[in-house]
């Protein structure tokens, strides 16, 4: 009897050590700083993993053990956060977060600029350096253009280079699955998307009015349908050529594929930043007849079914002229 009672509480004794040990190990992580990595960053989504993922993509010292002890306190929301120091103890880390918010600015992006006129833009608003904003962009971009939707942005006032164009890439990503989840089965897949992208980008080129979209787009779709050519000047306004005119002999030298009066199909990437009126208009084109359009004096254009009709449209343009 005395045996079974030494046995059970040595037992007892094993537990309670383990006990204290268990206690005392978060104890001493907490006496662990979480060590300092970029003083500025964005996180893009309130999630615990994302949040413990872009701090680590920012240089700070957090790890699994942390995802476990921070998923029972309140997680910090999306946005910009600055940090000109980390808390002693580790458990105040997030909270500590929290409370430093970044100061931030509004910025505006125009649909129909380049990358190159997207980032000397915002070079020229946030006072970055326009080479490193560039070359972050091209790091980064799957399309060459049009990554990044035209709108309003939030950024921080102290945000350097990378962590600017980061977090307009995850903030396009962010209206792009709210475009998908309403407008799509869900999110395009990659050539989609791509075809979608170019396509919008065309829209973007030829008008800025949200209802001729839709009657670019079903031009567009049209003209594919019976395997027409293009035709488009706003195809030829890509990269350095963005927003010279279209001419003649620009139409007869020019070998790129983005020459639509020599190749058919779509031009191999987008062409500009696009609004995501011009990706709806590139999904939904309006059901017409329509194959043809030229501008008028009035700033809006004139639709065709018909050769005949497009150039009655022109001769009656050149009368006015």
């Amino acid at each position: 009897m005395k045996k079974l009672i030494h046995i059970k509480y040595r037992i007892l004794r094993f537990f309670i050590k383990i006990f204290i040990v268990l206690l005392l190990i978060p104890v001493a992580y907490n006496f662990i700083p979480v060590h300092m990595g970029k003083s500025t960053f964005y996180i893009p989504s309130s999630d615990i993993n994302t949040v413990i993922d872009t701090l680590q993509e920012n240089g700070y010292s957090v790890s699994l053990v942390d995802k476990l002890l921070f998923q029972f306190q309140e997680i910090p929301e999306k946005g910009w956060y600055t940090l000109h120091e980390t808390p002693a103890k580790r458990f105040k880390f997030f909270s500590f977060l929290k409370e430093n918010r970044a100061k931030t600015m509004r910025v505006k992006l125009y649909a129909g600029e380049t990358s190159e006129e997207l980032t000397k833009r915002l070079a020229n608003d946030l006072k970055l350096d326009h080479r490193k904003l560039l070359l972050q962009y091209r790091s980064q971009t799957k399309y060459l253009e049009g990554d990044i939707f035209s709108g309003r942005y939030t950024i921080a006032r102290k945000a350097d280079e990378k962590s600017v164009i980061t977090a307009l890439f995850q903030m396009s990503e962010e209206k792009l699955n709210e475009f998908g989840e309403k407008f799509c089965a869900g999110i395009p897949n990659p050539l989609e998307l791509k075809i979608l992208l170019i396509i919008a980008s065309i829209i973007q080129r030829e008008t800025n009015n949200k209802h001729e979209m839709y009657l670019v787009s079903s031009v567009i779709q049209n003209r594919l349908d019976r395997g027409m050519k293009l035709q488009m000047d706003g195809t030829l306004n890509y990269g350095k050529y963005a927003h010279k005119a279209v001419t003649v002999k620009r139409i007869r030298k020019d070998t790129s594929y983005y020459n639509t009066y020599k190749y058919g199909g779509i031009p191999p990437a987008p062409l500009g930043t696009v609004s995501i009126e011009a990706l709806k208009a590139a999904l939904n084109p309006k059901k017409t007849n329509y194959l043809f359009f030229m501008l008028n004096r009035k700033g809006k254009h004139d639709f065709a079914s018909t050769y005949k009709e497009h150039i009655r449209n022109i001769k009656a343009f050149k009368r006015k002229s």
